[in-house]
């Protein structure tokens, strides 16, 4: 009971952080601190909704909802820690509802327990991997749609206040692929730590997401590739980005979807 109080009260928080952001976005003038503050409190909630849970099973819950919750988490981390220094505040609008409804999903749907013993530092560290990677590279994807959407208005030669509010073009491309890069660099430590330490990677309930991931790598790793060999941008740069968090979502948590959700096997 108290951990759904605590993420009630952390998706109010962040309903309210992503109401201001869009303010900010749609009518101005900017109020950072109260969305700031909103922000991180709904973070500290979320957290110690997260380490009740924890400290009720004994280690980590990845069923499906609880592992959405768990990652949304790390997001909204990765997000209000780059905001310090980076114009990546307006994510917020989409980052912020994910974080809410991932926690209204896990407290409305409390799946059967899936437990991943986290007791040595080989898992721990495959795991951290993985969800920092797969958390980079969702805001990189969230970058990439704000990018398509700025660059149709100012297209429009009107551009609307979504346009005005964000950072100019180039600087919101040369983030989107810096996200990529610091992405790729822990998607590449998950995936040795799975070769290095995981018995059969290609086992028959990992296959697919062996291979989905390596796809990602290789989608991310040529899209950078072709940023620094042949100056790649814009909308093909958009796609490929796109394209690629496809396959890590996929990777991910699609087959926990069919497996969980739809079969009801853990």
């Amino acid at each position: 009971m108290q951990a759904a109080i605590l993420g009630v009260l952390a998706s109010v928080c962040y309903l309210g952080a992503a109401a201001q952001t869009a303010r900010e976005i749609l009518a101005g003038p900017p109020a950072r601190y109260l969305t700031s503050c909103l922000a991180w409190l709904g973070l500290a909630l979320h957290g110690a909704y997260l380490t009740l849970i924890f400290l009720r099973l004994g280690d980590l819950n990845f069923g499906f909802f609880n592992a959405a919750a768990l990652v949304t988490w790390v997001i909204v981390l990765i997000l209000q820690c780059a905001a310090v220094d980076k114009p990546v505040e307006k994510l917020g609008a989409a980052v912020f509802p994910l974080a809410a409804l991932a926690l209204a999903m896990d407290i409305g749907f409390p799946a059967r327990p899936h437990v991943l013993s986290m007791h040595n530092w080989q898992m721990n560290l495959h795991v951290l991997s993985s969800i920092i990677a797969f958390s980079l590279l969702n805001l990189a994807a969230l970058q990439a749609m704000l990018l398509i959407m700025q660059d149709k208005q100012l297209r429009g030669h009107k551009p609307r206040r979504l346009a005005l509010a964000l950072p100019p073009l180039q600087a919101m491309e040369t983030l989107l692929f810096q996200l990529i890069g610091v992405g790729l660099l822990f998607l590449s430590g998950s995936l040795v730590s799975g070769f290095l330490f995981i018995d059969d990677l290609f086992a028959q309930h990992l296959v697919h997401k062996t291979v989905l991931s390596i796809t990602a790598w290789l989608i991310f790793g040529g899209l950078l590739l072709g940023r620094w060999r042949y100056g790649w941008r814009g909308a093909a740069a958009i796609r490929w980005t796109l394209l690629g968090f496809a396959a890590l979502a996929l990777a991910y948590f699609g087959s926990k979807l069919v497996l969980e959700l739809i079969l009801k096997r853990v």
